[in-house]
């Protein structure tokens, strides 16, 4: 008998202003576990927001492929949208970047809030009230201050078993808040690895009664909203910079400030306020070490006579890392 293996091919949908991960499972006979064996496949796009129900077929085209921590003979295929005669659908964002030669490096470091759907707030909060003012939570250790740690450290076993480059995890500032940091080369790697990250993410989540909210700022007032702080870096800041070139790349960023926030994800100015550490949406700043300015110039790149990354620290939670990629790129490049 021949052996069979579970392909979950993962898509991103065709909603607006935010995109949602969509999956369904494709049973494969002797699959060699390689990304070119995995054969394209379609779906309903009329369910998806991606085609009208007279001409509903969408492509989805294999890009990279992950072992299934949670199936045997399982894996995860992250795929791209295409329309029905092979080009890009507009909902593909990941098909605009410009790196083909993998120069850049990325570096994603993402917020986001364990959510109870039944109390619709983040987990430690009181139905009725609030939990202890921000400032104990953060990197905390402890059931009166750390919530949920059984499910962020599945999640973070399940990505590194996915062979998914996470660098770390950590309480983050708020009650019910993590982070996790996700590394590649390349942007479309990169890319590929934060979404497969996410769609695990809420998995994972669904084990424990838990949803994830990547939404920028979900409870209102003195709290910290979520991010998704997007370290970057070319052949150029890496091994050839100075300080005059790391004033120009940040210069060309002050230059094309709404192109960037176009898409670094929605309902961002409810968290880019000039507060918890964030400059305003409509502003621009850059300085060193500053994690109140738009874009960190981190001092170990100073250090290492401004050679290393930038941070750009205006990327919302539930920005898509092709698009905040494909931005980044672009601009970066202007001023070579």
């Amino acid at each position: 008998m021949s052996a069979k293996s579970k392909l979950e091919y993962i898509w991103l949908d065709g909603f607006v202003p935010t995109q949602s991960l969509r999956s369904k499972t494709r049973i494969e006979r002797d699959f060699s576990g390689k990304l070119e064996d995995c054969p394209m496949w379609s779906f309903d796009g009329s369910s998806t927001q991606q085609a009208e129900g007279n001409d509903s077929d969408c492509l989805i085209k294999p890009v990279a492929i992950f072992p299934d921590p949670d199936r045997s003979n399982g894996y995860l295929v992250m795929t791209e949208v295409l329309n029905a005669d092979g080009t890009p659908h507009e909902s593909n964002a990941r098909s605009t970047i410009d790196d083909d030669d993998n120069d850049f490096w990325f570096g994603f470091e993402q917020e986001y809030f364990l959510w109870d759907p039944i109390t619709n707030l983040p987990l430690g909060f009181p139905e009725n009230g609030f939990p202890a003012p921000q400032g104990q939570y953060y990197c905390s250790v402890g059931a009166a201050n750390a919530f949920g740690r059984d499910c962020i450290e599945q999640h973070l076993d399940q990505c590194l078993e996915a062979e998914i480059n996470v660098e770390g995890i950590n309480a983050e500032v708020a009650t019910g808040q993590w982070e996790y940091q996700v590394f590649a080369k390349g942007a479309k790697n990169a890319g590929d690895q934060v979404w497969v990250a996410r769609y695990l993410a809420e998995r994972n989540a669904e084990k424990y009664g838990l949803s994830i909210n990547l939404h920028p700022k979900p409870i209102k007032g003195d709290w910290n909203g979520s991010g998704m702080h997007a370290n970057f870096s070319n052949d150029l800041l890496r091994t050839r910079g100075d300080e005059d070139v790391f004033n120009k790349v940040c210069i060309a960023f002050a230059d094309n400030i709404e192109r960037h926030i176009n898409v670094y994800g929605s309902d961002n100015d409810q968290r880019l306020t000039g507060k918890h550490e964030t400059q305003s949406i409509d502003q621009f700043s850059y300085g060193i070490s500053d994690r109140g300015a738009s874009i960190r110039i981190p001092v170990g790149t100073v250090e290492n006579g401004w050679k290393g990354r930038l941070e750009d620290r205006r990327p919302a939670s539930n920005g898509d890392p092709y698009k905040i990629a494909a931005a980044i790129i672009k601009t970066t490049k202007s001023v070579i």
